[in-house]
């Protein structure tokens, strides 16, 4: 394993054990909103400073950008993407799906990426060139090649509407396209689980880097496609990504290509 996965694996370790700590006692955690259907607890908080934490102690030069707010360094050449706690939603209801995300982007290439799931142990690693990994053993994005076999999943529009109804539109299309749709919760397990070949494809709209951004190297690792929903490369900064197989990807964004807004669509 690559020193600076092993790091980021330990970072991502402790902040389950805090997250797993919390789970037992929810009623007494400090809960904020920082908008409309969007939470921040302690745990939040609490988990991000111990990554940050433990990842400065071993790389003091390097910047973070983490979604509490982080430790924020515009100028590094190293940065830590980080979502302490991805389901914070699933978290506070104690739905059991939700993970800790931490990937590493370096000169502005994904180059590590962890994803744990703290609820059932399981850890997603990957680095550039070397594949991706479920608990240590190789994962492939699945092999089907028709759309209409596929098992995709999405996230619903829950702080920010103005896309909803071409969202609506999307979902619909894909429902009628696709042997099935699920929406779990968390974007960065949902990547995770298309790069093991649990599910053949996700899309979702107005995401932030930390949501997606160590999901989408696992499943560029273990065989798949990442891209916006014209195929192109503006995923990570737009938010609006799709992911899955080589086959599958094409036909997801034949399918979603209708729907498209001009201001959804890849500025040249």
């Amino acid at each position: 394993m690559h020193p600076m996965l092993t790091n980021a694996v330990k970072a991502a370790r402790q902040a389950g054990d805090i997250i797993n700590f919390a789970s037992r006692d929810l009623g007494q955690l400090k809960i904020q909103t920082k908008s409309f259907n969007d939470f921040v607890s302690e745990v939040d908080q609490t988990a991000e400073k111990a990554i940050i934490d433990t990842l400065k102690s071993a790389y003091p030069d390097h910047g973070f950008l983490g979604e509490e707010g982080g430790d924020i360094n515009e100028g590094a050449e190293n940065i830590w993407i980080i979502d302490p706690l991805d389901g914070t939603t699933n978290f506070l209801h104690s739905y059991p799906q939700y993970c800790v995300s931490i990937a590493l982007q370096q000169k502005g290439v994904l180059t590590q990426a962890v994803i744990y799931d703290p609820v059932h142990n399981d850890l997603f690693t990957a680095t550039k060139g070397r594949g991706a990994f479920l608990n240590d053993k190789r994962i492939r994005v699945g092999s089907r090649i028709k759309l209409q076999e596929a098992l995709i999943a999405t996230g619903f529009p829950f702080r920010e509407f103005s896309y909803l109804d071409t969202y609506m539109a999307m979902l619909k299309d894909m429902i009628k396209s696709t042997t099935g749709i699920r929406r779990p919760g968390s974007a960065a397990l949902d990547l995770a689980y298309v790069a093991a070949g649990f599910s053949d494809g996700f899309f979702e709209l107005n995401l932030s880097a930390w949501d997606i951004a160590a999901g989408a190297l696992l499943v560029q690792e273990a065989g798949g496609i990442v891209g916006d929903f014209e195929g192109n490369e503006s995923w990570l900064k737009t938010g609006n990504i799709v992911a899955a197989n080589p086959k599958v990807f094409a036909q997801m964004l034949r399918v979603l290509a209708p729907h498209l807004t001009k201001d959804m669509k890849t500025i040249a």
